[in-house]
Parts: structure tokens; sequence; C-alpha cells
């Protein structure tokens, strides 16, 4: 049980990203500490060296100027030992300075003339001679029965003899001992402060990260309601919530326009077909071919009234759930208004309908050709369905501040007051309508996919639409 739960917890992205954080602050911590002991390691060694340098100058000074005879052991030997007094490093309480320094003095045949120090100069005196140490410069003396080595300064006096200088490494290794353990702990602290910091923070992260699965988890056919706590917090994990309550916006509003559709065009289609049904039965039952020829010419004409209904409203339906596919190019909008009007002028005649239009120069926009034209075709379509014979329509077509603005105008009844709030609603019809509802539905439908707008109001003496479209209105 324990060993599958460890498992687990050793599977999860934050533990994953605070292991690789933990290396990353170990790796920093090893560097921090590699360059700090060379630092504390060359810098104590410097100190060192600076004071043997300058106290075997001094010692040689005095072996050199003190005359020989009877006093010359002495002085020479009080003034070593008042230098081992001054060593530079720490000592343990109560130890004897003589226990790390020592002080001798070479004759130039290399036999012992002089020794300062803790124990017997045998092994002292044997190591120099065994050694190359040059004048002027420091070396590392390794002595019998001595685990650490010692520091040796030499120089050379008029007479030939060498005066040596030696400090044991014990106290500097002492002090980079117990900074190696200081740093070896700080380092230590930081990497484990390090792990802590970056596993919190990461499980806190993914925590929320673990919410959104778990939403989206949630989620389904009938449950499209529940959303994601973005949370105070402005960052990535939140601006991901966002996103994701958006896009769940985006489908719930996309299913109940399903819903709608389907409810609505199951409701909608059953009064065409029965009637195209019963035309064809008519049809059927006829005697003769010229009986047969209207009820079937009124059933094709109602199979397209349907094909057209369905058509708009799922163009309706789409652009409603932004799903509306666009084939953009670019087009002269003045030019695809005027093919139109020039198609529909036969029917606008016949129903005693004027028109009258009102733009000269080019209008380039960037839109789908065949939406435009059927938006333009279910205009003219209201026109020559609502207006009364010996009525205008007006259209006017001009550019400002990269907007397409075109409005269509009448002389007309105008809307119905009733509905006019709700006039670019599917299924939205007067009283007196024959139609279906979609029309101005469609319209809005096709000038909101180009991101544009509508606006429909009654004038003093008819009807008004306004539609403002950009002309560079490039929409992925």
């Amino acid at each position: 049980m324990y060993s599958g739960t460890n498992k687990k917890f050793t599977r999860t992205a934050a533990w994953r990203i605070s292991a690789w954080g933990t290396l990353a602050f170990a790796v920093g911590a090893l560097i921090v500490f590699l360059f700090l002991n060379k630092f504390v390691s060359r810098e104590i060694q410097n100190r060192s060296d600076s004071w043997l340098s300058g106290e075997v100058e001094v010692l040689g000074e005095v072996a050199e100027h003190t005359p020989k005879g009877a006093l010359y052991d002495r002085i020479v030997d009080e003034v070593a030992e008042l230098a081992t007094n001054e060593v530079p490093n720490d000592h343990k309480a109560g130890s004897d300075p003589n226990e790390a320094v020592f002080f001798l003095e070479a004759a130039p045949d290399r036999s012992l003339k002089l020794w300062v120090g803790k124990g017997d100069s045998a092994p002292f005196h044997a190591a120099i001679v065994a050694s190359s140490i040059i004048p002027g410069k420091l070396a590392d003396l390794d002595v019998a029965g001595y685990k650490i080595p010692y520091r040796v300064a030499c120089i050379q006096i008029d007479d030939g003899s060498h005066v040596y200088l030696g400090l044991s490494e014990r106290n500097d290794r002492r002090v980079l001992r117990r900074m190696r353990l200081f740093l070896i702990a700080i380092c230590l602290s930081i990497v484990l402060l390090g792990f802590l910091l970056v596993f919190n923070s990461s499980r806190r992260m993914l925590m929320r990260v673990q919410k959104i699965t778990e939403t989206a988890a949630h989620i389904g056919q009938e449950n499209l309601n529940s959303r994601v706590i973005v949370g105070a917090n402005r960052d990535e994990i939140a601006h991901l919530a966002s996103t994701l309550n958006h896009m769940l916006d985006r489908i719930e509003s996309a299913v109940r326009q399903l819903h709608t559709i389907t409810d609505s065009l199951a409701h909608d289609l059953r009064s065409p077909l029965m009637a195209i049904r019963g035309k064809l039965e008519l049809a059927l039952l006829a005697e003769s071919e010229d009986a047969r020829l209207e009820p079937m010419a009124a059933a094709l004409e109602e199979i397209d009234k349907l094909s057209n209904f369905l058509t708009q409203s799922l163009d309706v339906a789409e652009a409603n759930a932004e799903a509306l596919r666009l084939r953009r190019e670019t087009i002269d909008l003045n030019e695809l208004v005027l093919s139109m009007v020039n198609l529909y002028e036969p029917s606008l005649v016949e129903h005693g309908i004027h028109l009258q239009m009102n733009s000269t120069s080019p209008i380039i926009i960037y839109a789908d050709q065949a939406l435009m034209h059927r938006m333009f075709a279910n205009l003219l379509d209201n026109s020559i369905k609502h207006l009364p014979r010996n009525s205008t329509v007006h259209i006017d077509l001009q550019i400002e501040n990269e907007l397409c603005i075109l409005r269509m105008y009448d002389d007309g009844p105008g809307f119905p007051i009733q509905i006019i709030d709700r006039i670019f609603e599917k299924s939205v019809k007067g009283e007196t309508s024959t139609g279906s509802g979609l029309g101005l539905a469609f319209v809005e439908a096709v000038v909101r996919a180009h991101g544009g707008f509508i606006k429909a109001n009654n004038l003093k003496g008819g009807a008004c639409l306004t539609i403002e479209i950009p002309i560079q209105s490039r929409i992925a």
C-alpha cells in the first residue's frame, strides 16, 4: 500500500518539477561551494605566506646583525620565540605556539646551527636537507612523524647560512574544515529549502490545473453549465481557465443552438411537408395529364421554399454559434448591388415598386460573395413581399471611416412597432407576414459574421435598415 502510494507520488509532475529544480539548486550550490572553498583557501594561504615572508625577513636580519658569540643563540632564540607568538591563525585555547611554528638556522654546509621549536629538531633538519627549498620562495615541507605538512619560508644571509621559518598547516586546515562543514550545511539547507519551495509552488499550480482537468472531465452532454474558477491571480493558469470557460460557453451555445434548430425544424417542417404530400396526392389522383401538372408544379415550388428555409435556418444557427463558414474574396459591393437590382427589377416593376440607388464609385470589401448575394436577395424579397404598390425603395452606398455603410429605406408602412426590437430574431415576423421569419435573421447573421453591424428603425414615412461592414474585415 505504501509502496504503491510512494510510486504514484514520484510520478506526479510536481515531483518531477521539484526534482529538476532541486538539481538546479544543488548544482548552483556546488558551484558556489567550490568557488568559496577555493577563494578562502587561497586567502588563508596568502595570509600565512605573507606572515612567513615578513617574519623570516626579520629573523634573517636579526641573525645577520647579531654578533657571533655567547649571546647569539640566546638573542636569536628569543626573537624566534617572539615570532611564534604572532602566528596569524587562531589557536586552541592554552596551546603552545611552538607546536605550530619552528625556526631553524643551517650553516653553509647545511649543518644545524640553531633550532627553536617543539620537539626534536632532527626530523625537521633532515626534511630540510632532503628538500630543495629555494630562498625567497615558499614551499610545503613533509616532516617524518607529522601527518600535516609545514609551510616553510627560507632566506639566505651574508655568511651563507640559511634561515628557515616553518608554519604548520594544521590551523589552516582546521579553519578550512570548519568552513567547509559550514558551507555544506548552508548548501544542504538551500537545496532543501529550494526543494520545498519548488514543490509547494508547483504543487499549488498543478492543483489548479487538476481542478481544470476535473471540471473538463465532469462536463457531459447534459452538464454543460460547469465552469472553472479563474481565481484572483492573472497568470497563465488563470488565462487557461478563462480560455476553457470561453470554449465551454461556445460549446454550450452551439449545443443550445443545435437543440433549438432541431426542435424548430421539427415544428416548421411539418406544415410544408404535409402541403407537399397533399399536392402530390392530388397529382396521383388526377385522371388527366394536365390535371397532374398544376399540383406537381405547386409541390416543386413548396420544395424550393423548403430548401431555402432549411439553408437559411442552418446558416442562422451557424452564425449564432459563431461557426458560419466564410469564403472571403475581394469584391466590389457597388457592382454586386447593381447586379442584384438588375436581377430583381422585373419582379419589382411587376409589383409596382420603384427603386432608386445612390452610389457611383466602386466600394471594395473583403467578403463572402455568395452570402452577400443571398443577403441582398433577402432584402429585396422582403421589399417585394411587404411593400404596397407604388412604393419607392432607396439604397444608399457610401464609405465612412473604413466602413462600408448601406442604408435601405422606403416609404411603406414601416416595421410593426411590437416586434421592431426583436426584428432580427429567428421566426419573429409581423401578424400579416406570410414568410418564415428568417429573412432579416439571416441578413443579421451574415453582417455579424463579416464583423459588421445592422440596425433597424422606422422613419416618419417608412422603414430603414442601416448596415455597416468593415472594408478590410479579414477575420480568420
